[in-house]
């Protein structure tokens, strides 16, 4: 007996907001910002692109999306164990190494509020270290917006720029304390114009993107202190 085409095909798998936002974060591993669209995801799970639309209208809907699926990927790596100090260094290490495997969305952190779960509980975990470090309401608020900016730009910034340039140009990667020149070197200028460019020449072409990511992280925390303590 022949089996009819309904009983003997393989059902097919429903299109949810999980399998839109899991195949939106792999086409996003190494990819430009331009790769990532609603369509691409239908096409990639092989729907028609028009049913993904059910689940985000628009592509700033599905950005905010992915967004907050690698912010929540930041937040699986942070140490809670530790003072407010080591959190808040450990976020800012997970953004970049996070940021630098989706470079194509990291470029959104920059303009973007997802409204998510992971954003908020991103804001709640910056808060309460703030908060333990001794900092009245006020300043709280505004180191929270000082070090995301900083953090989210930062490790956005690098991340779109190990992508352009097809890895680390520095020769190190996101976690191995190397990372990218700061500068292209050597740097040829004339002292009598430049002198203090001219100056500290081999200490600028040393720098690394890396180093003074943390860098400014821990001049966000310093300051955090400063301000606790009176």
């Amino acid at each position: 007996m022949v089996r009819s085409r309904e009983t003997s095909a393989a059902p097919r798998a429903r299109l949810t907001r999980e399998r839109i936002v899991e195949a939106g974060m792999a086409i996003a591993q190494g990819a430009d910002a331009s790769a990532i669209s609603v369509r691409s995801i239908g096409a990639a799970l092989g729907v028609d692109p028009t049913a993904a639309y059910r689940h985000f209208p628009n592509k700033h809907a599905l950005m905010q999306a992915l967004l907050d699926e690698v912010l929540a990927q930041v937040l699986a790596r942070v140490e809670i164990a530790g003072d407010w100090r080591s959190r808040l260094r450990s976020l800012a290490v997970a953004t970049l190494d996070v940021f630098t495997q989706y470079p194509a969305i990291a470029v959104e952190a920059t303009v973007l509020t997802t409204n998510g779960p992971a954003e908020t509980r991103t804001i709640e975990l910056i808060l309460a270290a703030f908060a333990e470090a001794g900092l009245d309401s006020g300043m709280m608020v505004r180191h929270y917006a000082l070090l995301s900016s900083f953090v989210l730009s930062g490790a956005a910034g690098i991340a779109h720029a190990r992508a352009g340039a097809g890895g680390s140009a520095g020769g190190g990667s996101a976690g191995d304390g190397e990372g990218d020149l700061w500068l292209e070197g050597p740097l040829r200028v004339d002292p009598t114009e430049h002198p203090h460019v001219a100056a500290n020449a081999i200490e600028l072409v040393a720098l690394r993107d890396r180093e003074i990511f943390l860098f400014g992280v821990e001049s966000i925390l310093e300051s955090a202190e400063r301000h606790a303590a009176g």
